[in-house]
């Protein structure tokens, strides 16, 4: 490879032991360095050299992404590989001789879209990395956007295209056609394509494409109703609808909830109205302590006003200027500003009726949290602080938005134990600038302190004594059954924190492989609805909707209930603990002290630094595991990982019994 565009031809007798005569698919793995990569057009040639290709049919064959749940550590994720996949009948729930629309998709959610690529229907959909790079999104790679009920694509070029999978709908004398509302600048065009498949598969289907002028489409900027009728695809098999793509996109453009509609006239599928999420607004008298002490005015390069550490995870996200700290995030609510008030551990408590103040102005979307030491108050030991509580800052903020003033006894930790502040879970893209943090003794006249929501304890390590958890995450199907049978051959219990969309969907066949697993002992336990950085997400609402459907998922599937729940990616902000407080009476905010960091190294030239890391959070004391079955290395590994915990002398066993939980089975 030259570094700039170049032509390859690779003869195809140079794949040794290929059947030439039988061609399905050409992949490409392996790639030595990371970064970008541009694949252009590929095509099949003959061996005269001549590119032309020659005309046929036209059939195509989109590729159908299977589930793949990406890691939770922060990281680099990988994208479901393609597979095909015979396709369920859809029709009307309507009683016989009536006709009801069927949603294709309400745009509810951006991971279900873009991190699980399903549409409402549990369907795959995709632009297939197609459209307009973005960078910074844990949820999604390309200009597949989605925001209230409503989808963004922004074209790269001429190439890009999206589709969405309609569950081999039969139409004939019942649906007209499918309606959605399109938002596109004046001057807009783009393809139409329908595919059909007599076999109800995605392999080979036939497809016919209509222009967006043969449909009559113009744009001038707003919001309006279309509809693709199928009396305009000449040919189309409507007992056999699989996909619908666009294609050719000359601009950005916006969709609303798609749907097959009833008759001949189609109308704008109604979006389901949300009530905001209504939080206790109650109060509590003012305190005062007995002494202020100013933390940081962010005049040091990497000390505070106390000469202790401060510092972001991204200097470019975290900007200390000229006495001030200009925060924006870009929306990842993953990333945080530190500053600590101690080197070991200092004892807050005589400072309980004290106040955080921070001077600020801008956004007061963000968490608040106070770090607590591990019990021995060493550094080197895992876990590395020990736990946090996180407040959210726009409750704790006055009406000007100025100032935020956090009764220090509301940070439910072991005081005595303090590390410091951190400002994090930011999750908008508006900026915040910080000019002053401080212990102040009391709040103003007039400002009125709100009480404490309660939030989900945040679980670092297990608290049994002499116990080790194994807590696995979700990952690629294809790999289940191999984890299963290292389990069972190691004679121990674990637990799997299982994302709820993927059970619903026959084709992974994750719910029977759970519950196997719960017929074999195992616990079982929530990782959301559709794997998004949570506490990223714009609303409570949101937050709600990921909570309450991933409950409905597991009960519906597994039958069963768990109080346990572990993060995607490890994202942990107060709205999300408090809304899981709220929902699941009892919860436990799962994370870990022991990571494999598979997300890191599994695809790597030296995957066995998986083991590496493994051990050496073991030797700094770790119990709590996470990892996931999304490489074919980590689950070979995970033989070794189990001998290597075995070794520590500690007995193996279930999250919930680790956490010495009075319900969890006996040991």
């Amino acid at each position: 490879m030259t570094g700039a565009t170049q032509t390859i031809s690779l003869p195809l007798t140079s794949f040794a032991g290929a059947n030439l005569n039988a061609i399905r698919a050409i992949v490409f793995g392996s790639f030595s360095t990371r970064g970008a990569w541009e694949i252009g057009q590929t095509q099949l040639v003959c061996s005269s050299g001549s590119t032309q290709p020659t005309s046929s049919t036209k059939t195509s064959s989109v590729p159908v992404t299977t589930p793949t749940i990406a890691p939770t550590t922060a990281g680099p994720t990988t994208l479901a590989s393609s597979t095909l996949k015979t396709l369920v009948p859809t029709t009307s729930s309507a009683p016989p001789g009536t006709c009801s629309n069927i949603l294709i998709d309400d745009f509810a959610s951006q991971s279900r879209l873009t991190f699980l690529f399903y549409n409402a229907q549990l369907l795959p959909s995709s632009d297939d990395g197609t459209m307009a790079p973005v960078a910074d999104r844990a949820d999604t790679f390309t200009s597949v956007i989605v925001a209230n009920n409503a989808l963004t694509l922004t074209p790269a070029n001429a190439n890009s295209y999206w589709y969405t999978q309609l569950g081999c709908v039969k139409a004939t004398n019942t649906y007209g056609g499918i309606g959605l509302t399109i938002t596109a600048a004046r001057g807009t065009t783009m393809t139409i394509e329908l595919q059909t498949s007599k076999s109800c598969t995605t392999d080979n289907p036939t497809s016919i494409d209509v222009s967006s002028a043969d449909l009559g489409w113009t744009f001038d900027g707003t919001a309006k109703y279309y509809t693709i009728p199928f009396s305009k695809f000449s040919g189309l098999d409507t007992d056999h609808l699989v996909t619908l793509l666009f294609s050719g996109i000359s601009k950005p453009v916006t969709f609303g909830p798609i749907a097959v509609y009833c008759g001949n006239t189609g109308s704008a599928y109604p979006v389901p109205s949300t009530a905001a999420v209504v939080q206790p607004s109650s109060t509590v008298p003012a305190t005062t302590g007995p002494s202020a002490l100013v933390i940081d005015t962010f005049t040091g390069a990497d000390s505070n006003n106390l000469g202790f550490y401060h510092g972001g995870d991204d200097e470019n996200l975290f900007k200390r200027t000229s006495g001030k700290l200009t925060i924006n995030t870009k929306g990842n609510s993953d990333l945080s500003w530190y500053t600590q008030i101690s080197g070991g551990c200092t004892d807050l408590t005589p400072n309980d009726n004290g106040y955080l103040h921070i001077v600020y102005t801008g956004s007061n979307s963000f968490s608040i949290a106070l770090q607590q030491h591990n019990p021995t108050c060493n550094p080197d030991i895992n876990p590395y602080p020990y736990t946090w509580d996180s407040v959210e800052a726009s409750r704790y903020s006055n009406s000007g938005k100025t100032d935020i003033y956090v009764p220090l006894s509301h940070f439910a930790i072991d005081r005595k134990k303090t590390i410091g502040f951190a400002l994090k879970g930011f999750f908008t893209s508006t900026t915040t600038v910080v000019t002053k943090m401080e212990i102040v003794k009391t709040v103003p006249n007039g400002f009125l302190v709100p009480s404490k929501l309660s939030s989900a304890p945040l679980l670092f390590a297990c608290t049994r004594p002499n116990s080790f958890a194994f807590a696995i995450d979700d990952g690629s199907p294809e790999f289940a059954q191999r984890v299963v049978s290292s389990i069972d051959a190691a004679g121990i219990k674990v637990t799997f924190f299982t994302v709820g969309a993927p059970l619903l969907d026959a084709s992974t066949n994750l719910t029977n492989v759970y519950k196997t697993m719960l017929s074999r002992g195992h616990q079982i336990a929530y990782h959301s609805y559709t794997h998004p950085p949570m506490e990223g997400l714009p609303s409570l609402a949101a937050i709600d909707w990921e909570i309450q459907e991933d409950i409905k998922a597991v009960s519906k599937t597994l039958g069963i209930t768990s109080t346990y729940f572990r993060p995607p990616f490890g994202t942990e902000g107060a709205r999300v603990r408090q809304r899981l407080a709220a929902l699941i009476p009892n919860v436990k905010f799962i994370a870990w002290s022991v990571d494999v960091q598979d997300w890191l190294w599994a695809m790597t030239a030296t995957p066995e630094k998986q083991l590496t890391n493994f051990q050496a959070d073991v030797n700094k004391g770790g119990n709590l595991v996470v990892m996931h079955y999304l490489y074919d290395s980590t689950v070979s590994y995970l033989p070794q990982f189990i001998d290597i915990a075995k070794k520590t002398g500690k007995q193996l066993m279930r999250v919930d019994q680790c956490m010495e939980d009075p319900n969890a089975p006996a040991l």
